[in-house]
């Protein structure tokens, strides 16, 4: 009871990805993730609604299908976050860098617990590393640096109102099930060998 009234979110000010977006073909999801954040300038005669303060402008910054003001989008950006939109998925990806669940710090079994489409969860693994939140070592483990230990603190900060701790990530809070690894299956001795 009390991890439930300790991890309650204090804000909702920050990226979400939204809940459909696994409806989509691979495709179109990939190609809205890979446009995130761009500028956009709405056709003459048009404006875009700004998602987060409901005026008209004329330029916007993208997100899946909705556009923020560049004032909106700044709000949104977390501190020590270097402009990279953060959302919880983020978040649960490089806090599992920090506490391993079961001691296992390889990518993809952290990408596993990520709870998110496994496509897109590998794009953002890559996008973390290349953007200097976690590094990846030969053998495919994976650590936080201290960029992305800002990053997640920060993130813990605004959404939590809290340092940051253990419960708040998806997987320790039983909300995702941990993959079962795959058992070879006994061979039945009576099965014909056909090669």
């Amino acid at each position: 009871m009390g991890n439930e009234v300790a991890m309650q979110k204090k804000s909702t000010d920050f990226f979400v990805y939204p809940s459909n977006l696994n409806t989509l073909d691979l495709a179109s999801m990939v190609g809205m993730y890979r446009s995130r954040g761009e500028p956009r300038k709405a056709p003459t005669g048009e404006y875009f609604g700004c998602a987060k303060t409901g005026k008209l402008v004329k330029e916007a910054k993208y997100w899946f299908g909705r556009y923020y003001s560049q004032t909106a989008w700044n709000k949104l950006l977390t501190k020590d976050s270097s402009g990279y939109p953060l959302t919880m998925v983020e978040f649960n990806l490089m806090g599992m860098t920090i506490y391993p669940p079961d001691n296992n710090n390889h990518r993809s079994y952290i990408e596993s617990l990520a709870g998110f489409i496994p496509q897109l969860t590998f794009l953002i693994v890559n996008d973390l590393r290349q953007f200097g939140f976690i590094q990846e070592f030969d053998g495919g483990m994976v650590a936080i640096t201290d960029n992305g230990r800002r990053a997640v603190d920060g993130f813990a900060n605004r959404v939590f109102d809290k340092k940051f701790s253990l419960e708040m990530l998806s997987a320790y809070r039983g909300e995702f099930a941990r993959p079962k690894i795959a058992e070879a299956e006994k061979k039945d001795p009576l099965q014909t060998r056909l090669f």
